[in-house]
């Protein structure tokens, strides 16, 4: 039986994490901690870094393993991540199976999820692939989301008083426009500034890159008068970090 623990760690900031969630991390045998390849290992390290400052010695056994990328041959998006997933519940079951002696009746394994695993996070989906071949329980630690931060860093409200607002994508946004079901969107996993692709007229912006952590970045304004400056920002602390993590409102006046 590996019982399964998906750990909400917010964007970063170990200030972030939950008495709940630093108890579930030092009940583990053993943590997974995705490595994505050179260039990319900072992410790896701030994992890393908020298990030495919450668990306590002697601790889990803390394993790095190289996440799968994308098969860009594969045109369709839904069908790309299918097999994404596939692939990445596959190295989960080997590097498990390579770490936990094959006689334990049962194991607690965990991996720390940026934000919350609810939201635009897939570990959920990849672990119930686990259980067409493992005896698999599941438990899901909730965490601070990036909408958190984000609006704790501007120091605003995420909707006007009795309006809805969307969460959607900056590839949602580009392929079709702002949504009729809100004036306010919340915009993820953007690597191409979408907010290029819209009127900006009588639209204003909040801007931040790694929200909530001790490198954060804000920005906002009218969106006519701010996305250039945005977009230098941006391209500029990529080119620092070799890794960026960003998200923004939009919000029609």
């Amino acid at each position: 039986m590996i019982e399964l623990s998906l750990i909400g760690i917010g964007t970063g900031n170990p200030q972030h994490l939950t008495l709940e969630a630093v108890a579930a991390l030092n009940a583990c045998d053993l943590i997974l901690i995705p490595h994505k390849g050179a260039g990319k290992d900072d992410l790896a390290g701030l994992r890393q870094q908020i298990c030495t400052q919450v668990i306590q010695p002697p601790g889990p056994r803390i394993v790095e393993f190289a996440l799968p990328v994308r098969d860009p041959s594969i045109q369709d998006y839904t069908a790309r991540v299918d097999h994404w997933h596939d692939a990445i519940a596959e190295v989960w079951v080997k590097t498990i199976r390579a770490q936990l002696p094959a006689t334990a009746a049962a194991a607690k394994v965990g991996f720390l999820v940026w934000g919350d695993p609810s939201l635009y996070d897939s570990t959920m989906r990849i672990a119930e692939r686990l259980k067409a071949t493992q005896e698999v329980s599941l438990t899901v630690i909730p965490g601070v989301t990036s909408i958190q931060a984000l609006t704790a860093a501007h120091a605003i409200p995420l909707n006007e008083i009795g309006a809805p607002f969307t969460v959607t994508t900056g590839r949602q946004l580009r392929e079709n426009g702002w949504p009729e079901s809100a004036d306010t969107l919340v915009i993820m996993l953007d690597g191409e500034c979408s907010f290029q692709a819209i009127d900006p007229t009588g639209v204003s912006i909040w801007w931040s890159a790694y929200a909530g952590m001790e490198n954060q970045i804000s920005l906002s304004g009218p969106l006519a008068e701010t996305a250039e400056q945005i977009i230098q920002t941006r391209a500029q602390a990529r080119a620092d970090h070799g890794w960026i993590m960003d998200i923004y409102l939009l919000r029609k006046s």
